[in-house]
């Protein structure tokens, strides 16, 4: 079953209204010359109905930085570009923003197709690219800041949760068919062997696709206790409705997912997801003060009560923060004072404290796991006290003693013996 996009705009949480939302930066009183940045993200076509959001998120922070003074006092000036949820967009607008306007520090992407995209232009032109999804891991770029989830903060605490606490042994690998899913499921596989469970089949559908009734039944008849799901997007939505459809509980056989989100629960209608579980370093269930308040502004800033936060959201909004502390560090905001001056860093988010790594310029996240609830809201069920170190190459035999990736860039030797 397919969703249009007014519907999943609806029920996402994003008006219409909110697309149209004008550009727009608060000039400081005082004449001082603004720091300009670039803003990337898909505000039209299929991606728009979370990349929009992370675009918004983005804002806000700028909004939010130069309400308190700016940066070193001077305003922050946003250029907003649409990557059209096309790969070969994204590289074309990343060119007119670091080659044509040129901008220094760039934030955006959603997809690691779009991340790949425009990473030649930043590595060939020196550019900073601030990149704020969870995604598979296996990079490396002195040019890139990560702050979402990789391998290690999703998987590295899931799988033996679910089989120690939920009792599963066998999985079910199912995943959209592009890098990010095939590469998580490298992962999931280390993992299920290295905690004695196995799996009985590891299968993908195209990206997009809606029509999830084969799979499902495979799933009924493949003998699993579990679905380890890497299915991303729409497809998120046509593959949960498709289970129940089917007779398929989580109660029974719990798909437990690396991408669904808020926002994709949301579109899907909560009642289809309750019982499964998500692991993500951030939810918007997260009870603190620091959080509620942020989930408070966001609404009041896209005007949208029934808004909804998740994590790519999340790390949208913090990491401008990293970038701002990092150029007063450095009292410039070259490339190369951003790339020094962000090793470090260290942020309270809304989700917990943050750092980038000052090895990788990956970012120490707290990983976390939810089971969703029929408000559409994640009940956290597990958590680490403390964020941990990323390990981009986790899937290749990296460890916190043994870095594939430093600041000297990837050790391709290591990597070869793995």
């Amino acid at each position: 079953m397919s969703l249009n996009r007014r519907s999943l705009l609806k029920a996402s949480g994003i008006g219409a209204s909110t697309l149209a939302m004008p550009y727009f930066f608060h000039r400081s009183a005082a004449a001082a010359e603004p720091l300009r940045v670039g803003v990337l993200f898909s505000l039209t076509g299929g991606l728009s109905i979370i990349e929009k959001s992370l675009s918004d998120a983005t804002m806000m922070a700028i909004t939010e930085i130069n309400a308190s003074g700016g940066v070193m006092g001077r305003p922050i000036e946003a250029v907003l570009e649409d990557g059209a949820s096309d790969p070969k967009t994204y590289n074309e607008k990343a060119s007119k923003l670091v080659i044509g306007d040129k901008i220094v520090t760039v934030f955006g992407s959603y997809t690691s197709a779009s991340r790949k995209a425009v990473l030649p232009v930043f590595e060939k032109h020196d550019a900073m690219y601030f990149y704020p999804t969870y995604y598979e891991g296996f990079e490396c770029s002195r040019n890139v800041v990560y702050t979402g989830a990789v391998p290690n903060q999703q998987l590295s605490n899931f799988i033996p949760w679910i089989v120690k606490t939920l009792g599963k042994k066998k999985f079910f690998i199912v995943g959209s068919n592009y890098i990010y899913p095939r590469e998580m499921a490298k992962v999931c596989k280390i993992l299920m062997k290295q905690n004695g469970a196995t799996y009985v089949a590891d299968e993908y559908l195209e990206l997009g696709d809606s029509e999830w009734g084969s799979m499902v039944n495979k799933i009924k008849n493949s003998g699993c206790d579990a679905v380890l799901s890497n299915v991303v997007g729409d497809s998120v939505v046509a593959f949960y409705r498709e289970y129940k459809n089917q007779g398929l509980t989580h109660e029974t056989l719990p798909i437990c997912a690396t991408v669904t989100s808020e926002i994709e629960i949301a579109a899907m209608g909560p009642e289809y997801a309750v019982g499964s579980y998500t692991s993500f370093p951030y939810f918007m269930a997260i009870d603190t003060p620091r959080n509620k308040a942020f989930v408070q502004r966001y609404r009041s800033f896209v005007k949208d009560p029934k808004a909804v936060t998740h994590h790519a959201l999340e790390s949208s909004y913090f990491q401008v923060f990293l970038w701002k502390q990092a150029v007063e560090k450095a009292g410039k905001a070259t490339a190369d004072a951003v790339r020094e001056g962000v090793r470090g860093q260290e942020f309270d988010s809304p989700g917990g404290h943050v750092t980038v790594d000052p090895n990788n310029l990956h970012t120490y996240l707290t990983p976390r796991i939810a089971q969703w609830q029929a408000d559409g809201q994640g009940k956290i069920v597990n958590a680490y006290p403390h964020p941990i170190e990323p390990l981009p190459y986790v899937a290749y035999g990296e460890t916190d003693s043994n870095l594939f990736c430093t600041r000297n860039g990837l050790d391709v030797a290591k990597l070869r013996k793995s």
